[in-house]
């Protein structure tokens, strides 16, 4: 570990994913202080607490930068171009900069302000939860974690942040960021974007003799699990990866067409079929 991180690291953005870093990072021997920068002072006041930080910062200006080795962003992509604009100004030549982000091509503006040393990183792991208060040191064991360099990359920050995701057993693979884009406006933001408007459906077809809200059973519940997830993060991912979620949206729009038809015209033997070739498809999954 000493041939590649020579400081302390930094997490911008201290909630969930963020803080099951810093303890996974810890359970696994980072042997570096790990701090927190966050806009939210409770998060920070949180963190300490819990100790899944070492110390933690509302300000730039308070961080101390000569200390720091290692970024990562684990903010909404959104903020990602306005914290690059400010960790300009105050890192080190030599720090390496990676986040957390769900949206990858995001990547190629991040290089423009950062330079060579950003290296974008996707953990496939989380829950509904947001917090440090809910972070947890297991989050990334066994998970896919997903590095999307560019022509630009410079391999010294590469190998730094692939070493960072081995240290807490994750299983690194590498993409570029387009295809990522493509491969999780379908399997990742299409699910939660129909969880969303799943349960918008309850809201619109509850009125003043009935409210659905009552009645989901376990399925629903399972079902829509994700659409508890933080608004802001989800909002900002929709928008990031715009292009490939609305082609995932025509393509599950035609899906239901096709199943809405096969029930209008009672078609009993296609139907049954339709639904036994996407349950092999599923059972394929386990």
């Amino acid at each position: 570990m000493e041939d590649f991180f020579r400081g302390s690291l930094l997490i911008v953005g201290l909630g969930f994913m963020g803080g099951s870093l810093a303890k996974a990072l810890k359970k696994n021997g980072f042997k570096f202080p790990i701090y927190g920068l966050d806009i939210n002072k409770e998060a920070i006041k949180k963190g300490k607490e819990l100790k899944v930080i070492d110390n933690g910062w509302i300000s730039y200006e308070k961080v101390p930068w000569e200390e720091i080795d290692t970024v990562i962003l684990a903010s909404p992509v959104g903020t990602f171009e306005t914290i690059a604009n400010q960790l300009r100004k105050f890192i080190k030549p030599e720090t390496t900069v990676s986040d957390l982000g769900s949206t990858k091509r995001l990547v190629y503006r991040m290089e423009e302000i950062l330079g060579n040393r950003f290296v974008g990183a996707h953990p496939i792991a989380g829950t509904e939860k947001s917090g440090v208060e809910h972070a947890i040191d297991n989050l990334y064991e066994n998970k896919k974690l997903i590095i999307t360099p560019t022509e630009k990359t410079d391999k010294k920050h590469l190998q730094k942040v692939e070493k960072l995701w081995k240290l807490v057993k994750a299983k690194v693979e590498y993409m570029s960021p387009e295809l990522h884009d493509y491969i999780f406006a379908v399997v990742s933001h299409l699910p939660h974007a129909v969880a969303f408007a799943l349960v918008d459906t309850l809201r619109q077809m509850s009125d003043e003799k009935v409210d659905l809200f009552k009645y989901p059973g376990a399925g629903f519940k399972d079902f829509t699990r994700i659409a508890a997830s933080d608004p802001t993060m989800w909002r900002d991912i929709f928008l990031t990866n715009a292009d490939e979620v609305l082609k995932s949206i025509e393509t599950f729009k035609r899906s239901l067409n096709t199943l809405e038809e096969l029930i209008k015209e009672g078609k009993k033997e296609e139907l049954k079929e339709f639904l036994n070739e996407i349950s092999i498809l599923r059972r394929s999954l386990d």
